[in-house]
């Protein structure tokens, strides 16, 4: 008989999981009073914006992927993109040789706000009232603090005194630090929010308040005290130096969330899709078709040879992510994921831990590989305030990590959203909105001629990876996780246990994680640690010294502590079911 912390949900009027339980109740009560799977993803969407601030924040970005009965699924885009002004021109002359892990050089125009009016406004079915008012209400009257929160505020406090005062005045009510449990209020935030949909609601009709509050972020009060921060403002960042950014305005004003048709691989029956290499989702789909040269099935899920086996292919998987992939170029994903590449990529996976650096070497792209192995090479590691998104969320408390929601509704929509930035020691907040801005443009780099290089209008190669997958006996999958560089990794593993070993969506969440840092870091400072491999303890020691003796660098973590995974299904014969990690005490599944 399988044990797991908690049972999967099942029933068959909806399910809602995310990444803390009060976001699952309000998605659950959008659904209770009508409102369909995308009403109930707004609504949790900006309740986690409230109460995880220190994971995603208003002025963040998140890719989403969908999909209604009958369609084709598709991926809503709301990461914002390069400003104007952001060239490596103007960053070098600073002084810089890395876009810095937090504050404003390190902002792209917000797109978390724009993304979701879209999808209330194209798929949803509710007011604008209706969805907002839940994050309006934690956010006046108070959410208990998680105990993460407090920890990071407590961890930056001289730091926000003395160089982020509005951070001060917003995380330190009264000079001092929340602690865990307390209630916690962001009045600004909700006055924000509030005017917003006041003056939304001028408009008559439920799309034009919709319409309208879209124009209001990108042009109105909110991008007006934006602009005016900016041009203002002076904030000390990781480098240890003052640096004005260089968003405007007129960026906001220009920006739109979009949609784009998802990326798509076959793997033993299954279709899993994913959004493009702009983002690092294909990088599962590249692991998938390499473990597909070996029998994955015939492997212990726990043991070492399965371990072994995933850690090598996502060594090389992720190694194309950092040499091909990026916004703006034409990454030859086709070339990547074509059977006879795989194959001879695939024989590449030996009995012994591989430490080097292996991108494909594609015919005409051989310097994109070159460069990619001289980056990893030079890849150090360093600290510093708000040194980017870390391993996992919980080894620093001075980094930032994500969020993430998974809604299915009795009518069959089903929705993936990973949302994150705009951190709350990401930047400082801006005092007239009760919100910092995001830091995603750490990942570019200051090079030219790379698919990552920085350059206005471009979307910075995220890590952020919602996922959707069809069965092999018509049921449907929508999963996900934070956790930056390991989102793919944990996802991946999570999805083979499920799909060749039968493992329940709850069985296979709990079941021990592990991840490797073996290849060059989305985040600053960009390190890279060749041959490392972090397991759970829950391994048990025979596997951990047999991974030890393939040559991996073991780093064993502290027990329940990698991953937070939440998934939901729908059965072909419409039976819903969700899950959500016990790790870190407060994700949740919901549904009936």
């Amino acid at each position: 008989m399988t044990f797991t912390t908690r049972p999967d949900i099942t029933g068959t009027f909806g399910v809602v999981t995310s990444t803390h339980w009060m976001a699952s109740a309000v998605g659950m009560r959008l659904l209770e009073r009508g409102g369909n799977a995308f009403d109930a993803a707004v609504a949790a969407g900006f309740v986690l914006q409230v109460v995880e601030p220190h994971l995603n924040g208003p002025a963040g970005e998140f890719p989403a992927i969908f999909q209604k009965p009958g369609e084709a699924p598709q991926v809503l885009c709301a990461q914002g993109t390069a400003p104007a002004g952001a060239t490596i021109a103007h960053y070098r002359a600073q002084g810089l040789e890395a876009v810095p892990g937090s504050g404003l050089l390190a902002t792209v125009i917000p797109g978390a706000f724009d993304g979701w009016m879209l999808m209330l406004r194209d798929h949803g079915s509710k007011r604008l009232r209706d969805v907002l008012e839940p994050a309006i209400y934690y956010a006046r009257h108070g959410h208990p603090v998680l105990p993460r929160v407090s920890y990071t505020i407590k961890g930056l406090a001289g730091f926000f005194e003395a160089e982020w005062p509005g951070s001060a005045a917003t995380w330190m009510p009264g000079g001092q630090a929340p602690e865990t449990g307390q209630l916690f209020a962001n009045p600004r935030l909700a006055d924000t929010y509030e005017r917003i949909l006041t003056e939304a609601e001028t408009a008559k009709s439920r799309t034009a308040q919709i319409n309208l509050a879209r124009r209001i972020w990108r042009e109105g009060f909110v991008a007006e005290a934006v602009d005016r921060y900016i041009r203002d403002t002076e904030a000390m960042d990781a480098t240890g130096e003052a640096h004005r950014g260089v968003l405007s305005g007129q960026d906001m004003a220009g920006w739109e969330a979009t949609y784009e048709s998802p990326v798509s691989f076959d793997y033993e029956g299954w279709t899993v899709f994913k959004t493009g290499p702009w983002g690092q989702g294909p990088v599962l789909l590249q692991s998938l078709s390499l473990l597909g040269y070996h029998d994955i099935a015939a492997r212990d899920p726990r043991g070492a040879d399965f371990v072994h086996l995933v850690t090598e292919a996502m060594k090389l998987s992720y190694a194309d992510r950092e040499t091909y992939y990026g916004d703006g170029a034409a990454v030859p994903l086709n070339r990547l994921l074509d059977p006879a590449h795989t194959a001879q990529r695939a024989r590449l996976i030996g009995p012994r831990a591989s430490l080097e650096q292996r991108p494909s070497r594609l015919e005409g792209l051989e310097h994109l590989a070159d460069a990619m192995i001289a980056r990893a090479a030079r890849s150090v590691s360093e600290g510093g305030v708000g040194a980017g998104e870390p391993t996992m969320a919980h080894l620093s408390d001075r980094r930032g990590d994500t969020v993430h929601l998974d809604v299915i509704d009795r009518w069959g929509n089903m929705v993936a959203v990973t949302p994150s930035g705009g951190w709350l020691q990401s930047n400082p907040v801006i005092p007239d909105l009760g919100f910092a801005l995001n830091t995603r443009a750490q990942m570019f780099w200051l090079e030219e001629g790379l698919p990552q290089s920085l350059a206005p209008g471009k979307r910075p190669r995220t890590t952020l990876s919602p996922s959707l997958a069809h069965g092999p006996g018509g049921e449907a999958l929508v999963f996900g996780t934070p956790g930056g560089d390991q989102q793919d990794q944990w996802q991946l593993i999570w999805f083979l246990r499920m799909a060749h070993h039968g493992m329940g969506l709850q069985e296979a969440i709990d079941a021990p994680l592990f991840h490797t840092s073996h290849f060059t870091g989305s985040f600053a400072p960009r390190a890279a640690t060749p041959g490392s491999l972090m397991v759970e303890p829950a391994l048990g020691a025979d596997v951990i010294a047999d991974l030890r003796t393939l040559g991996h660098d073991v780093t064993v973590a502290e027990p329940w502590t990698v991953g937070r995974l939440t998934a939901a299904r729908r059965g072909a014969d419409g039976l819903l079911s969700a899950a959500a990690t016990p790790r870190m005490m407060q994700a949740y599944a919901v549904g009936r």
